[in-house]
């Protein structure tokens, strides 16, 4: 005769209605991105299989690839990490850090070019050595 007895079971049902119609938004939006990417990519290696390729031609085609690539990564944060919902600070705790992290990456990726074309622009030839006194007639030994 307890007072739990008599007690109805509550149950937890959760509502997933809607549901398939945002996976497959994402999925087609996923989808079309990286196909597009693909054709894209496939445009710069055909370029660059020419005998002339238009610099300025591949520079864009890899600009419009990695602006997608980024388009993508957004997506995927903000559907898949629920990171579109959630509150400004918590955003700026991951972005912060990651546009640091890429900050750091294009800084030793600029340090490594510029010590590479200064490497590469010295001349060994070019370089004269003075006449040095060997070590030991500066200490004051005889010939």
């Amino acid at each position: 005769m307890s007072a739990h007895a008599s007690s109805p079971e509550i149950t937890f049902q959760p509502d997933h209605s809607g549901g398939t119609k945002k996976i497959w938004k994402t999925f087609w939006l996923l989808s079309a991105l990286t196909i597009v990417e693909l054709i894209l990519g496939l445009l710069i290696y055909n370029i660059h299989k020419g005998e002339n390729p238009n610099h300025t031609l591949v520079l864009a085609f890899k600009g419009m690839v990695c602006i997608l690539t980024l388009a993508k990564a957004y997506y995927i944060v903000s559907i898949f990490m629920h990171l579109g919902d959630e509150v400004r600070n918590l955003i700026m705790t991951i972005i912060v850090p990651l546009s640091l992290f890429i900050w750091f990456i294009a800084a030793f990726l600029w340090d490594g070019d510029s010590w590479k074309n200064l490497r590469n622009r010295y001349n060994r030839t070019e370089v004269k050595i003075e006449n040095v006194a060997p070590a030991a007639k500066e200490h004051g030994a005889k010939d």
